[in-house]
């Protein structure tokens, strides 16, 4: 037996001590970290000896429910920004509360900050590329879950991110899950 059949042995007796049951919970709740994501998730469970349709997809919708909890917090994190800087900001002329002196809006002045390197460059990327190219490209660079909340917050609509996130999320889980099954059934001798 070499090296990686031995450590994928160990791997898969450790596996068994969970109950069955718990096993494609842990593989989603896997998926759910930003780095792991789907991909490793599916990977993991396909190691650990789970069968590797039920690693994908419970890695899959794990990777897909953290997505959507930060799309929506990310939406309204927006949200509440953009209605901020539109609402008017009162402002007194001077004298205390007891003053008669009107009160006007004035609005807030926008600010002038410029855009840091890594915004310009990802703004370029959606330029080139749009919201379907950056979703399914995304994950070779960085988390879907970051992704998404640099969508949302630029101001992409909420549907069309996880629209596009779930596509990228099934292609990429599934190019993992068919290849970590590969690798171990073809190249290692382990199932």
């Amino acid at each position: 037996m070499n090296p990686i059949e031995q450590l994928i042995g160990s791997f898969q007796e450790l596996v068994a001590h969970v109950p069955e049951i718990l096993q494609p919970f842990i593989i989603l709740l896997a998926g759910a970290i930003p780095f792991v994501d789907g991909e490793g998730a599916a990977i993991i469970g396909i190691a650990g000896g789970l069968h590797p349709l039920i690693a994908g997809v419970a890695a899959a919708v794990g990777n897909f429910l953290s997505v959507l909890v930060v799309v929506a917090v990310s939406s309204r994190a927006r949200t509440a920004v953009v209605d901020r800087r539109r609402s008017p900001v009162a402002v007194g002329a001077g004298a205390g509360a007891g003053s008669s002196v009107a009160q006007e809006a004035i609005p807030e002045p926008a600010a002038t900050k410029p855009d840091s390197k890594g915004r310009q460059r990802f703004k370029r990327w959606v330029v080139r590329f749009g919201v379907p190219g950056a979703s399914i490209l995304g994950p070779l660079a960085i988390p879907a879950q970051f992704t998404s909340a640099i969508l949302v917050g630029g101001g992409t609509p909420r549907r069309w991110v996880l629209l596009w996130q779930a596509i990228a999320i099934v292609l990429w889980t599934t190019i993992a899950t068919v290849s970590a099954w590969a690798a171990l059934t073809l190249v290692v001798g382990v199932s």
